[in-house]
């Protein structure tokens, strides 16, 4: 990858602190060690609402820690979040982003536990696509010493997702069944390494074909995410399977349910079928309602069928559940340290590349986790895409597909 010159690279920063005046945010001078780089989302829509600012930099409070971020993960839901579509959106401008990997710098008071200079992941409720993050201590997790800080970043929301909702509410056990969707993206990757450490577990998956050979030795069974994934479970387990985690919804919520076995669980945790454009489209979360096929309760208990949900960010920053959180994490660390599971990242990215990032996640490019690496010197490209063409993006907001998806080279671990 071409090395950027030092006279652009200066021309870079120049318009990155021109682009957080834009925004009216109020950053000190540059140097003075008060300020930060941040991704920020000016406004809900296409990806031009994102840009690289200057912001002011966090200091912790009470019962939080300071980290210095070294790589953040970027999940579909924060495509969700860019265009609106959550329940409840918060108030523009933010710095978007949940999971990341650092470096302790501060403590706030009545913290115990850690030291500055402690290498931790962490999950934080938005402000993660940051130079310096604040969260609350029950929120982070030392890291082993052989763990990279971009594994780190890769970890929390993947594995703790599929780790809850196999072991938690599915009761995941020897012998079972399990059909996962997309399962060439980071949860599908760590549901199926997690399967692998129960004996005798078949999992069916689906993706988009091209994935196929990099994660077939993964998965017991792998079908393409556009055939008839129904008839081809059944031809091979007639009975259907015990468990289906599904993150698409829509029409797959009924075929899924019907895939059940008596006592089996399907679980829903995400909707990704509702983005089919850059921005939030009306239409597609229309169809996708419309799609859902009303579940009867009485043939729930007839059929002997469960039905669940499961949302990680709503368990820990709306319900309080942070102490279930840490027991999983313990677990899931344990397994890492015996060499059972690692996280799969995919590529790494500047907080420049963002809007490239993105675009991948959107064309579901990616095997695995994407991750912003702070530390990353943007290509010259992309360092002029994410501010140069903030303006003229908004002519191009409501094309689909009008952002090209740039292939990255893999993150080779």
């Amino acid at each position: 990858m071409a090395k950027e010159r030092p006279e652009k690279a200066e021309e870079t920063e120049q318009m990155i602190e021109k682009e957080g005046a834009k925004e009216g945010l109020e950053a000190t001078a540059a140097g003075d060690g008060k300020d930060m780089r941040a991704v920020l989302l000016s406004g809900f829509g296409g990806l031009n609402k994102l840009r690289v600012a200057r912001k002011v930099m966090p200091e912790p409070q009470e019962g939080e820690l300071k980290i210095r971020v070294k790589a953040c993960g970027l999940n579909f839901i924060d495509l969700m979040v860019r265009q609106g579509n959550i329940d409840n959106p918060p108030k523009t401008p933010l710095i978007p982003g949940f999971e990341l990997a650092g470096i302790v710098e501060a403590l706030g008071g009545n913290v115990t536990g850690f030291e500055i200079g402690d290498r931790v992941m962490a999950f934080v409720n938005y402000n993660a696509w940051a130079e310096v993050a604040c969260t609350p201590a029950e929120f982070v997790y030392k890291i082993p010493e052989d763990m990279t800080f971009p594994e780190a970043a890769a970890f929390p929301m993947n594995f703790v997702t599929a780790y809850m909702m196999l072991f938690e509410v599915a009761n995941l056990r020897e012998g079972m069944s399990v059909l996962v969707h997309s399962a060439g993206g980071g949860v599908g990757q760590a549901v199926a390494q997690l399967c692998s450490t129960v004996p005798n577990v078949k999992v069916f998956g689906t993706a988009s074909a091209f994935k196929h050979e990099a994660i077939k030795n993964s998965l017991t069974h792998l079908f393409d995410r556009n055939s008839d994934y129904v008839q081809e479970v059944k031809r091979i387990s007639p009975d259907g399977v015990d468990i289906v985690l599904d993150s698409l919804c829509g029409e797959n919520t009924g075929k899924g349910i019907g895939l059940l076995k008596p006592l089996g669980t399907y679980i829903l945790y995400g909707s990704s079928n509702m983005v089919t454009g850059e921005t939030k489209s009306f239409f597609s979360f229309a169809k996708s309602w419309w799609q859902v096929e009303k579940v009867n309760p009485i043939k729930l208990y007839e059929e002997n069928k469960v039905m669940a949900g499961f949302s990680l960010l709503n368990l820990l920053f709306k319900q309080n559940r942070a102490p279930v959180i840490k027991g999983v994490i313990d677990k899931l660390l344990a397994l890492y340290n015996e060499k059972k599971i690692k996280p799969l990242v995919d590529s790494l990215w500047a907080l420049e590349e963002v809007k490239e990032a993105m675009q991948r996640i959107h064309d579901r490019g990616n095997i695995g986790k994407l991750i912003l690496d702070v530390e990353k010197t943007p290509t010259p490209l992309m360092a002029n895409d994410s501010t140069e063409t903030s303006e003229a993006g908004e002519e191009e907001e409501d094309h689909e597909g009008d952002t090209e998806n740039k292939e990255r080279m893999p993150f080779i671990q």
